[in-house]
């Protein structure tokens, strides 16, 4: 029996490009102040403590590769595991070039998926802000 191969087109999304390390403390600063003060005040007011399921008890943002992800921090309530914390990322944003973004949104599987491409900072953080799909659960 004979295999076939077929090449095909990657699927993979472009690496963001190198950043130097005063442009990428300038993009961590703004995604820190959204979250402090926008994101945390909407969505995260106060912490209601269950002793049944996992609640939210903070919300942070992590710079990885040219990446930078919004996650939520989550504490276990009651059960064997009882106490330990997760994080659970929402959004991200991949700088592309000079001020331009990709923003993708994490799915239900684990898997994220992009939702706009090209966009500024502003406009990539307005998108979380405004846009459902990119809040936290």
């Amino acid at each position: 029996m004979v295999t076939k191969r077929v090449w095909m087109a990657s699927r993979k999304p472009a690496k963001p490009a190198a950043i130097d390390e005063r442009e990428k403390r300038a993009i961590v600063d703004a995604c820190d102040a959204f979250i402090a003060n926008v994101l945390k005040p909407r969505f995260l007011p106060e912490i209601r403590p269950s002793d049944r399921s996992n609640y939210p008890i903070d919300m942070r943002g992590d710079w990885r590769a040219g990446r930078y992800r919004f996650m939520q921090r989550y504490r276990v309530g009651g059960g064997p595991n009882d106490g330990q914390e997760f994080d659970a990322p929402f959004a991200r944003l991949d700088r592309m070039a000079p001020d331009r973004f990709a923003v993708y949104w994490m799915r239900h599987t684990g898997q994220w998926l992009p939702f706009e491409m090209g966009v500024t900072l502003a406009e990539a953080l307005r998108s979380i802000e405004t846009v459902e799909l990119l809040h936290p659960t």
